[in-house]
């Protein structure tokens, strides 16, 4: 990783982005999403993990995420890019309703043949670029661009209209993962 995109304060909050090898689009599944946010919730119970803005596209993940506990942030990512990684490549290989499993375990093969860190499959690109929020101004900026992805994306006409994102924590609602505020 270059020496530009670290996390280099793990008291800090960051904004990242997980996208899937060749921009994959695997999160239109509603199973495959719940695995992210079934992890992402271990992650914050057991890990100390601090979310405090995410959404989940479909083929890549945006969060803005600080840790709170002994294990660094940058542990806590790479922990759960791996378990996610194995736990949704086995999710898509038993899905019989998967009609593009040919296509994606091929995708996700060739991948990994190009990477020495990947043994037989390559599910998360390798780089997620941390960009620490340290600003009010850089962080809402992060807030209204991680919100308003599917928006743009025409998912849905209001931000907090998507359950998988943080935006109905923000407009007062609450959402599938607990949320520490900006402040």
């Amino acid at each position: 990783m270059s020496e530009k995109y670290k996390v280099r304060d793990q008291e800090k909050v960051y904004f990242i982005t997980f996208a899937v090898v060749g921009w994959a689009d695997v999160f239109t599944r509603r199973e495959y999403k719940d695995i992210v946010v079934e992890s992402l919730q271990y992650c914050q119970l057991k890990k100390g993990l601090q979310i405090y803005a995410w959404c989940i596209m479909s083929n890549h993940l945006h969060l803005a995420l600080s840790t709170e506990g002994t294990i660094t942030l940058s542990d806590i990512i790479r922990d759960f890019k791996k378990y996610t990684s194995v736990a949704l490549l086995r999710a898509i290989q038993e899905n019989i309703q998967e009609s593009r499993k040919e296509w994606l375990l091929h995708l996700f093969k060739t991948a990994a043949e190009g990477s020495s860190k990947h043994q037989k499959f390559q599910f998360w690109q390798n780089q997620y670029h941390p960009v620490e929020l340290s600003s009010n101004e850089k962080q809402q900026r992060c807030l209204d661009y991680i919100h308003h992805n599917p928006v743009e994306a025409g998912l849905v006409r209001e931000a907090a209209d998507y359950i998988y994102c943080s935006a109905i924590d923000y407009a007062g609602g609450t959402g599938l993962l607990k949320i520490n505020f900006m402040e």
